[in-house]
């Protein structure tokens, strides 16, 4: 009995993952579309309801790829977050990109202020040190 109980929580849970990720798609797709019609508007063009379809589709599956190579990537590297390493890592194929997100890294980098990148650093130092000296061995 408790295995068909198991069983219908996984298909709940899959059932509910389906519905979720549907709604992303759909949000994707409408968010894919509204910038397409802007920018045909601005280039004084007009895009037809089949393009736009198959323009916000593979956008789609583009992203989902690009959302599992970071996935690999950041676990390859023994992290459990994504970072902007991964980010241009991902784009090494496309040289301008990768070279924009470089420029956008170090930009940023740059307007963080020192102060606050020596603080983070000094809190990694301190949870290292604070780590230690709440080290009691039993005796």
């Amino acid at each position: 009995m408790e295995r068909g109980t198991g069983e219908n929580e996984s298909e709940m849970d899959r059932d509910e993952e389906e519905a979720v990720n549907e709604i992303l798609r759909d949000r994707f797709r409408l968010c894919t579309i509204s910038i397409a019609e802007a920018e045909a508007k601005k280039n004084g063009m007009e895009v037809s309801q089949p393009i736009m379809a198959c323009i916000s589709d593979l956008a789609f599956k583009y992203a989902e790829q690009l959302a599992k190579d970071l996935e690999l990537f950041s676990q390859h590297a023994g992290r459990k977050s994504v970072n902007m390493e991964d980010v241009i890592l991902c784009a090494h194929r496309n040289s301008q990109l990768a070279a924009s997100l470089r420029s956008f890294c170090n930009d940023l980098k740059a307007k963080e202020p020192p102060s606050e990148r020596k603080r983070r650093r000094n809190a990694k130092k301190e949870d290292k040190g604070a780590a230690d000296a709440l080290y009691i061995p039993d005796q």
